[in-house]
């Protein structure tokens, strides 16, 4: 849905759902924060699967999907079960991610987009620019490496 010389990635995307988690709560803690970055992980091993597909499939996709993130979830030292008010906290950045990814990239309108992801994050004007031009697939693993990095210590 982008255009231009790269795909919007994954690995970029988990950085705009992190920097908007920010924007929202502006204290939150650095595992929260790792949490909002690994919120997609599982699509490592099962793909980057529409919502209308995973409604398709039902409940069986989103034990699969939870399973896993659980998985790495300890891995990396979190909570296998995040608590409800963290999992809302980084749905909710992940829902102004995609009305900033709707708008920018895949040509919705702005009303469009409010109806289906929420409002606006009103990230500040300079953050907004970068995180929602598409990177190079160097580039976004540069800066999702050195972020996730700088999260994990």
């Amino acid at each position: 849905q982008t255009h231009g010389a790269h795909i919007f990635s994954v690995a970029q995307h988990t950085l705009l759902v992190e920097a908007v988690l920010r924007q929202q709560t502006p204290r939150v803690d650095h595992r929260v924060r790792l949490a909002a970055m690994l919120h997609d992980a599982p699509e490592y091993v099962i793909g980057d699967m529409i919502s209308p597909f995973k409604a398709v499939i039902g409940g069986s996709y989103k034990v699969v999907e939870k399973r896993l993130l659980s998985a790495i979830h300890i891995r990396f030292g979190l909570p296998a079960v995040l608590p409800a008010e963290i999992e809302q906290q980084i749905k909710s950045a992940d829902m102004g991610a995609a009305y900033l990814e709707a708008t920018h990239l895949a040509g919705f309108a702005q009303a469009e987009a409010k109806r289906l992801f929420g409002r606006d994050p009103k990230l500040p004007a300079a953050t907004e620019k970068d995180y929602v031009t598409p990177w190079s697939a160097g580039r976004a693993e540069k800066q999702f490496l050195a972020r996730f990095k700088a999260l994990l210590s």
